[in-house]
Order: structure tokens, then C-alpha cells, then sequence
């Protein structure tokens, strides 16, 4: 394959079947054999830790027996009745410090049960089949318009449409799945899982899908709240916080969320341009999976820096071990001071530590550091904002009648994780559905 060259930010740096090879599934999927030692190795704790690790509280030793006992269609209702974006989760859920974390079999000489292959075991095999697993109640009548087709708002909708309800879902950008679709390495989410779990979604019915519609452009919230019967806004976090520092404006800077975009929505990887030398200035799961796709890519040289120590990083310890099995160097203590140039082109970053100053040397240099609420559409005079996020009650329900929120947009206990993101959306389903219910019985 020629490789078109932009100083030393090229396509096409690696072969078709080796990008084929590198964004290979990372976790393929157990076969039965595997499963079935898999699950032999549960306990069946009674008041499992695994099960309080849990944000969506799935009945994980319930679903494992019945893995163990053949029943792959029950464990699948038991865990989608509880997390109905359950694939995905097994897919991306940081295991580690969650389920598989507080199993009892986690401590030296043993290692935990392989709850999320497990779990991704029985959802998969549940969706390839196609049968249906849950139906809907009678229609109710009742309308929720539901901003953002992330995971907090698609859980949301299922919810809701199990209850009989009707969900329309309102999402700025041209495909459904938020943060699923766009956010996520490609070779976490392989053979466009995300859009075909929203179709198994969707096939429950009571659900429609408007992409294209961004609040406070196309539709406002007082337009959604005269109109529906209620509102859930899960449009997650669309700003990304800036560095502050000379040189961010130079060419081959670019925030490390739209990386991973261009990677994930690529019709040919060979087509995503990459620096031999990649930087990339942050801590968590976003800097890993852009310096890991940068290294899969085909870039010589990846350097993840962080401003403090390994332990103060949002990253897990997989997370970082798995970067640096991919070739990905991490550079801690290193407080970025400014991005260096030529001809209006980035050549390195230089940062600080213990008041000695170093640069490392870049074509490409990526900004993880974080994401922001653009409350474009919001009211703030109406609607109470803390620290960036909508402030939501336990249930979900924010200062402002008929609106719920949820997922990375409102506050709410836990890490900023599709799983609880999926969880938000369950709570407020579960709220809106009680406040129908209450109004009814003021009604009669």
C-alpha cells in the first residue's frame, strides 16, 4: 500500500490484514467448553460481593448457574432484566475494580471468575438468536421525550417502553449510541455491536429513534416539557477541557475523544492518518484507548503522560497494563508547560517535574484531560447546575418539574461508567413511571 506522508503523520502505515489483526476483538468470545470451566469456578456466595459491586445490581450468581447449567436464554433474562445494555457493559465494563474486583476468589494464589466473558457469553448468544426475551405492557398513553441516545438515555427508553410507556429519544448526531458508538476502541466494540444492540433494543417497540435533533437547536426543553408527559436528559458531556497552553492551536493537536471518533467511524482504518511519534496528555481510559489505537495503527513511538502518579490516575491497573503490553510508554509526574512548533506544526511537548524541564518529541499530540457539560439548550436559571453536572434526588429527578437527568451530564454517586450511565437511566425510568402512577391515582 503507498503511504501518503504529511511530514510524519501518514495513512496506510501498516497492511489491510495487519490492521485487520490489530482491531481484532481484544476479548473474543468463550465457547461453550470455556464457559462451562468458567462458571464451575463460582460459589454461589450468598449476599455475593459481586452482586453489590455492581451498579445495575445484576443477580451474578444466578446468572453463572445457570450458564453452568445450560440454560443460556435465563441467564441472559437475568441479566438484561437487570442491565439492558448488558452486552455492551460486558464488553467495556472496567471488571476490575467492579464484579470481578470484589470476587471472593480475587486474592493471591486464585484469580476472580470471568464475570463479564461470562456475561457477554449469554447476551450474545441471546441477541444471535433473535427470540424474544421481555414484551411490553399495555400502552399507557403516556409520552417521555428522552434528550440523548447515549446509554443512559437508551436504558432509559427500554425501561420505559417495558412499562407500556412511549419514548421518543432526540440525539444531535447522526447515529444513536453516544458514547457507545463514538466514545469506546474500536477493538473493544468490534463488528458494529453498538448499532445492533440498539436494535435489539428497539425491538421491543414504543421506541423511536429521532437523530439530528440537538436541544437548544432543533428543539427546546420547554417545547419537550409542554409536549411530553415527561423529560429525561442524558446528553452526556460534548466539551472537552482545554490545556491552556501556547502551541494548542498548532497543526496535529486534537482532543484524544475525536481521535477515537475518527478511528471507531472509518470505513478503512488505513485511511486514519497517525504520527510515528504520538503524546498523548492524560490519565484515564480515554488517553489509554487513543495511545492504544494510535499503536495500532501503526505509530512507532507512544507516550501517555500524566501530571501526577499511577495512583491518581482514572485508568485501572488493566487498563494501564494492557497499554503497556501494546508498546504504550507512561511518563507520570509530568505537568505539561507548552506545545512546541514548526511552520505551524507540532514537534513535541514540553513539560515539567521537580522543576526540571524535558520535551518529548511529537507529531501528533493528543488531549485527554477530561470533559465538560455544554448546556447548550439548558436553562440555568430554571435548571440547578453543580461542578459542571445537572443536580438530580436519588431518583434521578432534577429542580425543575417533569424533567429527569442522568449519565455523565448529572451528579450522581459511582465513576463516570456506561454501567452506571445505564443505571441512572433505570432509576429515572423507574421515577417517571411512579410520578404516571401517582398523578393517576390524583386523578381518580
Amino acid at each position: 500500500m503507498t503511504m501518503k506522508t504529511i511530514g510524519d503523520i501518514a495513512t496506510g502505515r501498516l497492511a489491510q490484514d495487519q490492521l485487520a489483526c490489530e482491531f481484532a476483538d481484544v476479548a473474543p468470545l468463550l465457547d461453550a467448553t470455556a464457559a462451562a470451566a468458567a462458571a464451575s469456578r463460582c460459589f454461589y456466595c450468598y449476599d455475593a460481593p459481586c452482586i453489590q459491586a455492581c451498579p445495575t445490581q445484576i443477580d451474578i450468581p444466578g446468572f453463572i448457574r445457570k450458564i453452568g447449567n445450560g440454560n443460556l436464554k435465563g441467564a441472559a433474562v437475568d441479566i438484561l432484566s437487570a442491565n439492558p445494555l448488558g452486552g455492551m457493559c460486558a464488553r467495556v465494563c472496567p471488571t476490575e475494580i467492579l464484579c470481578e474486583g470484589s470476587c471472593v476468589r480475587n486474592h493471591p494464589g486464585d484469580k476472580p471468575v470471568a464475570i463479564g466473558a461470562l456475561q457477554r457469553h449469554a447476551t450474545d448468544r441471546a441477541m444471535a438468536r433473535g427470540e424474544p426475551l421481555f414484551s411490553r405492557a399495555p400502552d399507557t398513553g403516556r409520552r417521555v421525550a428522552v434528550v440523548g441516545a447515549g446509554p443512559a438515555g437508551l436504558a432509559c427508553a427500554y425501561r420505559l417502553a417495558l412499562a407500556g410507556h412511549r419514548a421518543v429519544i432526540f440525539d444531535a448526531r447522526d447515529k444513536p449510541g453516544g458514547l457507545n458508538e463514538y466514545g469506546i476502541a474500536a477493538y473493544k466494540t468490534v463488528e458494529d455491536y453498538a448499532q445492533r444492540e440498539i436494535e435489539w433494543l428497539h425491538s421491543i417497540g414504543g421506541i423511536e429513534i429521532r437523530t439530528g435533533m440537538a436541544l437548544g437547536r432543533d428543539v427546546t426543553l420547554d417545547e419537550l416539557r409542554t409536549q411530553y408527559d415527561a423529560v429525561f436528559l442524558g446528553f452526556g458531556l460534548a466539551g472537552v477541557r482545554e490545556l491552556g497552553l501556547d502551541g494548542e492551536t498548532l497543526g496535529g493537536v486534537m482532543n484524544a475523544v475525536d481521535f477515537i471518533e475518527q478511528v471507531r467511524q472509518a470505513d478503512d482504518l488505513a485511511s486514519v492518518p497517525v504520527g510515528r511519534r504520538v503524546v498523548v496528555i492524560g490519565g484515564g481510559n480515554t488517553a489509554v484507548d487513543a495511545c492504544v489505537q494510535s499503536r495500532k495503527l501503526g505509530a512507532t513511538n507512544v507516550t501517555m503522560a500524566y501530571r501526577r502518579g499511577v495512583e491518581n490516575m482514572s485508568a485501572t491497573w488493566a487498563e494501564r497494563e494492557f497499554a503497556q503490553t501494546n508498546g504504550v510508554g507512561i511518563v507520570t509526574h509530568a505537568k505539561p508547560v507548552r506545545l512546541i512548533g514548526v511552520d505551524g506544526q507540532v514537534t513535541g511537548v514540553e513539560f515539567e517535574r521537580d522543576a526540571e524541564r524535558f520535551v518529548i518529541e511529537a507529531d501528533i499530540v493528543l488531549k485527554a484531560i477530561g470533559q465538560t457539560l455544554v448546556p447548550v439548550g439548558v436553562a440555568r436559571e430554571l435548571l440547578t447546575l453543580d461542578g459542571g453536572r445537572i443536580v438530580t434526588d436519588e431518583n434521578r429527578q432534577t429542580t425543575l418539574p417533569k424533567v429527569w437527568a442522568g449519565g455523565d451530564c448529572a451528579t450522581h454517586e459511582g465513576l463516570d461508567l456506561t454501567v452506571q450511565a445505564v443505571q441512572d437511566g433505570k432509576l429515572a425510568a423507574a421515577s417517571i413511571d411512579a410520578s404516571f402512577a401517582l398523578t393517576a391515582i390524583k386523578a381518580a
